[in-house]
């Protein structure tokens, strides 16, 4: 049988809320890392970036950025998710997903959007202006 990696959660509940975020504002993401990305990192295929390795706990940092819309990144930054990968058991320990801010604000409440991009509450002008900043410069 082949080794298959376990998943296991840093916090268990605050990643499902930012999954169920993500699959609520950019299904393009959470349809990849769901049916893609899951399947591979459990088989073994270890993706994305290093971030970082630490020898004294054994385990390595990654960083997966997901697919999403140009706007959305340019306004809210890349969608990635970021684990840690324990070699000697075979552990994928899932960390969280960044930007988790505006994640974790869309689970909290319904976000708006505008012009297509969803704005936080909290930063709303903040957002809108980026928005209208970013139409302006590809005109």
């Amino acid at each position: 049988m082949k080794d298959v990696y376990v998943f296991e959660y840093i916090n268990e509940n605050e990643f499902h809320k930012l999954e169920r975020s993500l699959k609520k504002y950019n299904m393009l993401a959470y349809k990849k890392l769901y049916f893609d990305y899951y399947p591979s990192l459990k088989e073994g295929k270890l993706l994305g970036e290093v971030v970082s390795k630490d020898e004294e706990k054994g385990h390595v940092t990654y960083e997966l950025s997901l697919p999403t819309d140009a706007l959305f990144k340019k306004v809210h930054g890349t969608i990635k998710l970021r684990y840690h990968v324990y070699e000697s058991d075979k552990i994928v320990m899932l960390d969280t997903l960044i930007p988790e801010d505006i994640l974790t604000e869309g689970h909290q409440s319904e976000l708006v959007t505008y012009k297509g991009v969803m704005i936080s509450k909290e930063h709303s002008e903040k957002d809108m202006f980026k928005i209208n900043l970013l139409n302006m410069i590809e005109k």
